[in-house]
């Protein structure tokens, strides 16, 4: 074959197969477009086109008035549709220049010609889904809706809304680690209230139809939803604000004096078992006093003296001593095996009795009364302890409940220095929740309740659920032992270490505690630095126990680090405020309140509510004729005087020393923003008083619980 035959058969065959190739790719074109076309445009619409979950409004968590604790405001993030067919472009041309101006003079963060050349160039580019602003709350949008465009609705002027939800808490730091947060991952919501009644709170989420748009963006292709979104249901939790504002007050004040570590405060009610304060703070890196962690509920610590209580009730349940016998405390010092156990008194007490053993707090008294009739039969004395249900955790709703311990004969760090150390309240360990609810057994004539933290649920205010009182343990030992325990409890703050509490007016049963914290890596002393641990847990009043609570403080360093002066005032700021407050509807008759007494302090505020306060309280008004509607409280020797304050438009008022709300009532009223920070009374304002002011500037308040 010559070279050009031989070329030009090649040639061919080249193009024979592209002829071939093409055929087949339109075959294939064919086949995609008229045989699977149908399954095809259902895939590019499920691209296209998408299901998506909408929150619902999780549900608030009350105090038990009702008052919020924790709720979810509604912000939104507002985008606009510039191509809606609806909306010629001869009424957006007519209209963009108002539009532009309303929506600067709603936000304040940019001009109206700024507004204007984004709107423009946005609907030159066709968007659908233009992004105007975000974190827009309820009151913004309904002032957007009433704007030009917008007014007409969602298909006319392009008004697009979408819904998120904001967790916030109305008290700041109020009880914030006990009402808890909101998490997010494999292991779900843990934290507080929030986490143990999750699925109370989140109710069921709904179903939106959205639409991809070119640039990726998705926009809802109705305006309803598929599935409507059912809220969640209200938690009512037992706290009283007041005096859970009472009890953190108190404890910060403490904690600041002896600039200890952390420290948690409870306060219960005897019958129920509702939790009606709980506060933790501890110092963080800057020196502040935060709820970084729920100390009251997680923290399993050696207790101390508190720990006698069950170890003498152990005692007298047995009938192996009475409250009279004589026990024999020597110098103060007695030891067993390598160990020197210590009463805080030098010299020691010498002979005292049982019941003085209790009051005084007698290392030495106590451990002898434990060793000498438990001494061969450890395990009776350690059953007793269990049998009142002191090794077993409550079970609160709460997570994070630490492990109560108590060592038992026979476990593999049994010692002969166990029993004396567990009749002290060491090689034990039990939470500041522990140790009062078996207090509060007591109160309760040996009927132990589970500590109660919510008290119903609800669903837009009507009741669906309650929780009713549960009952631990119906009696943790005899009436009679009861009845002497009670009876000693007294004598500590009649007689004994916590006298500095004893009061005219109402009787406080409890007991102090004081015990070196054991480090993990250095034991109980690292060189020369021993760290304390002071508490003291009771109830009032002691003939008729309403309310029980205990304080502990964890590292005090300076002023003491004993129970009664460090926790003790703590304790007895808490019952004196609710002696006043929830005792004193009872009957005014409970108090004794002579006729010259010291005023208390008060913020300034709304004329009209102080005086009903003063008048229910029998507080004298030095200058009851004021008329203005807002004053300044100023106390006196034995009244209170009242001046005016002044709140002019335009002009900047003093809020300092106000309430939180009544400070927000009168900046809101004048078109102020306002950002908070801390919580308490004012103490600082960004914008000093009398300063002019315009409508829509921004003023931070400092608050202070001092």
């Amino acid at each position: 074959m010559s070279l050009k035959k031989h070329i030009v058969w090649r040639v061919g065959v080249v193009y024979l197969g592209i002829f071939i190739f093409s055929l087949c790719i339109i075959g294939k074109l064919f086949f995609i477009i008229y045989v699977e076309g149908s399954k095809w445009e259902e895939k590019a619409e499920e691209h296209n086109m998408k299901y998506v979950t909408i929150d619902p409004n999780r549900g608030d968590i009350l105090a038990d008035d009702g008052r919020l604790l924790a709720s979810s405001l509604p912000y939104y993030e507002i985008r606009m549709d510039l191509m809606s067919t609806a909306m010629p472009g001869e009424i957006f041309r007519k209209k963009v220049d108002s539009l532009a101006y309303c929506l600067s003079q709603l936000f304040h963060d940019k001009s109206k010609a700024a507004y204007k050349r984004e709107l423009i160039r946005a609907r030159e580019n066709g968007e659908r889904y233009h992004l105007l602003k975000k974190g827009v709350d309820y009151n913004e949008l309904k002032k957007l809706k009433t704007f030009p465009l917008f007014r007409r609705g969602r298909f006319k002027g392009g008004l697009i809304y979408v819904q998120e939800n904001k967790r916030i808490l109305p008290h700041m730091g109020l009880a914030s680690r006990t009402i808890g947060y909101l998490t997010k991952g494999r292991s779900g919501n843990v934290v507080g209230i929030e986490g143990a009644y999750d699925h109370e709170l989140s109710g069921v989420v709904g179903v939106r139809l959205m639409q991809r748009l070119s640039g990726g963006v998705w926009m809802p292709v109705n305006s309803s939803n598929e599935v409507e979104p059912h809220d969640g249901n209200e938690v009512v939790t037992t706290i009283d604000i007041n005096l859970q504002d009472v009890a953190e007050h108190a404890l910060l004040k403490q904690l600041s004096k002896h600039n200890a570590h952390h420290g948690t405060a409870i306060l219960m009610e005897v019958q129920t078992g509702e939790i009606k304060a709980i506060v933790n703070l501890e110092r963080d890196s800057k020196g502040k006093y935060r709820e970084l962690y729920n100390y009251a509920v997680g923290e399993s610590t050696e207790p101390g003296s508190t720990f006698k209580l069950p170890s003498l009730m152990a005692a007298l349940e047995d009938r192996v001593v009475s409250l009279d016998d004589t026990i024999d405390t020597g110098n103060g010092e007695i030891r067993y095996y390598d160990k020197t156990i210590k009463d805080t008194r030098k010299g020691g007490y010498g002979k005292i009795t049982v019941r003085q053993v209790f009051e005084f707090s007698s290392n030495v008294g106590m451990s002898k009364i434990i060793c000498e009739n438990y001494k061969g039969r450890e395990n009776q004395f350690i059953d007793r302890l269990y049998a009142m249900r002191l090794n077993e955790k409550l079970g609160v709703e709460i997570k994070g409940e630490g492990k109560p311990f108590i060592r038992y004969p026979g476990d593999k760090y049994w010692s002969g220095l166990s029993l004396p150390m567990i009749s002290i309240g060491y090689e034990v360990r039990q939470t500041p929740l522990q140790i009062l609810t078996f207090y509060n057994a007591v109160a309760n004539n040996g009927k132990m309740v589970k500590p109660k933290f919510v008290r119903e649920i609800r669903y837009h205010g009507k009741k669906i659920r309650n929780f009713d009182i549960e009952v631990l343990n119906p009696s943790i030992c005899s009436d009679e032992t009861i009845r002497k325990a009670r009876e000693i409890l007294e004598g500590v703050v009649e007689n004994g270490t916590a006298k500095n509490l004893k009061n005219n007016n109402y009787k406080i049963a409890g007991k102090t505690g004081t015990v070196q914290i054991a480090n993990d890596k250095y034991g109980y002393k690292q060189g020369s630095e021993v760290s304390y641990q002071a508490s003291f847990v009771g109830y009032f009043p002691a003939e008729n126990p309403k309310y029980s609570c205990i304080v502990v403080i964890n590292s005090p360093t300076t002023a003491g680090y004993y129970g009664n002066l460090v926790a003790g005032p703590v304790f007895k700021e808490i019952a004196d405020k609710v002696y006043a407050t929830s005792l004193f509807r009872d009957g005014k008759q409970y108090l004794n309140i002579s006729a010259e007494y010291d005023p208390p302090y008060t913020k300034h505020g709304n004329l009209k509510d102080l005086k009903t306060v003063f008048e229910h309280f029998n507080i004298a008004i030095a200058n009851e004729s004021i008329q203005s509607e807002w004053v300044i409280t100023v106390k006196q020797d034995s009244s209170i005087m009242l001046k005016t304050l002044n709140v002019r438009k335009g002009i900047m008022p003093n809020v300092k020393e106000m309430g939180l709300r009544d400070a927000i009532y009168i900046l809101e009223n004048m078109g102020l923003k306002i950002e908070v920070n801390g919580y308490g009374k004012v103490w600082k304002q960004s914008i000093a008083s009398g300063t002019k002011i315009s409508k829509g500037s921004k003023v931070i308040l400092e608050m202070s619980m001092i």
